[in-house]
């Protein structure tokens, strides 16, 4: 079984519209998958399913009560696709203990007659949510194109870095003494420059250099560009990449890009996935995509440590954008004629673009700032 972990660095990227919709697109190709609503706080991945809220889901599980974990495991209306849901309105959900989380990680892993295991996990970089990242090498980070979104996909990744070194260096080695230091500074583990903490461990430590090498050698995250509007917002992606490359030392595979669609929100609002709902859309579309080559990377896991390998899923995916564009553009001009989109629904969606960028600008000019005083004492981010 294939464990696809997937995860945001902020909320509002879509992370759980990509879940669902490629859950169905995995489960179509005829792949036995299982998708759990790990975002423990705000679970709402059953409205993107259409799937009626049943009695008993993780929160009831995790409380203690008298049921077995093979009982929250659902049917869905899907051929090949299970469900476990989350459960939102059970207070403290989100703040799970370290026994309920490994007990949590033990069920998942043995779970039975799946081809893929997809965890939607809640958004941030707290430990329970890294920890289920890192249950694969090959999780999913989610992220959309504007400057909050890649910095916090950045972040999320660097801290699932130092989880890494966490696990790899034992305790009371010199190795752990050195994050224990900066660990008592959050400001000095937030500024660290991880190349130069290893550096050091070389030097103090190197068995615990070595740990930490051979994990972070199966560490391979992939990356979906979600929320596109026009194709130069894939060049984020080669941003994040090259950041991770610098100060990470660790490569990025690109799994693909999905446009916005405002057809998204009226499916929602229906409770029908999109990929139901249109399945020719362009946002289905390009989840199909994402399904194939994860499909097709099967039995293949040693290509993704090609250099080559990695450039080219870069380039696939600028391609990508451009293709889309076009489709996209003639989508709408499909919408208009039929009447199915009106000149009325085009100048609103306009005018909220508008603002959108208008307040992303504001965003992007405080965080520039932030960012050129944290330069100017000499942080590195």
């Amino acid at each position: 079984m294939r464990i696809l972990p997937v995860a945001s660095g902020k909320g509002g990227v879509g992370k759980s519209l990509v879940c669902a919709n490629l859950s169905i697109a995995l489960a179509q190709a005829g792949k036995r998958v299982v998708l759990a609503d790990l975002d423990l706080g705000s679970s709402n991945l059953h409205l993107m399913l259409g799937f009626n809220v049943p009695r008993h889901g993780l929160g009831t599980y995790l409380s203690g009560a008298k049921i077995r974990f093979d009982e929250i495991i659902y049917e869905t209306d899907y051929p090949n696709l299970r469900f476990i849901p989350g459960d939102a309105e059970i207070p403290g959900l989100a703040n799970i203990s370290y026994r309920q989380k490994t007990q949590l990680a033990r069920h998942l892993i043995a779970i039975e007659d799946a081809d893929y295991l997809v965890l939607d996990l809640g958004a941030g970089t707290g430990s329970n949510i890294l920890d289920f990242f890192l249950l694969s090498g090959r999780g999913l980070l989610v992220t959309a194109p504007t400057l909050p979104a890649t910095l916090n996909a950045y972040l999320f990744l660097k801290n699932s870095v130092f989880r890494l070194m966490w696990d790899s260096f034992k305790p009371r080695s010199k190795a752990r003494a050195l994050l224990d230091s900066l660990k008592k500074d959050g400001a000095s583990l937030q500024r660290a420059y991880i190349p130069e903490i290893l550096g050091r461990v070389t030097e103090i430590d190197p068995a615990s250099r070595s740990a930490f090498d051979m994990r972070m050698s199966k560490f391979q995250p992939r990356l979906v560009l979600n929320m596109l509007e026009d194709p130069k917002d894939a060049d984020k992606a080669q941003k994040i990449r090259r950041s991770c490359r610098e100060y990470l030392g660790m490569d990025l595979e690109h799994l693909g890009i999905i446009y916005r669609d405002d057809l998204q929100d009226v499916a929602l609002g229906s409770r029908i996935p999109i990929i139901r709902y249109k399945p020719q859309s362009v946002l289905s579309q390009a989840i199909y995509r994402i399904a194939d080559k994860l499909v097709s990377s099967e039995g293949d896991e040693d290509s993704f440590l090609d250099p080559e390998y990695l450039d080219d899923s870069y380039g696939a995916a600028d391609t990508e954008a451009n293709v889309d564009f076009e489709a996209k553009m003639d989508y709408v001009e499909e919408l208009l004629s039929s009447g199915a989109l009106t000149q009325g629904d085009l100048v609103e969606t306009v005018r909220m673009q508008q603002y959108e960028i208008s307040q992303l600008r504001k965003e992007n000019q405080f965080l520039k700032s932030k960012m050129a005083k944290a330069l100017s004492q000499g942080f590195k981010v």
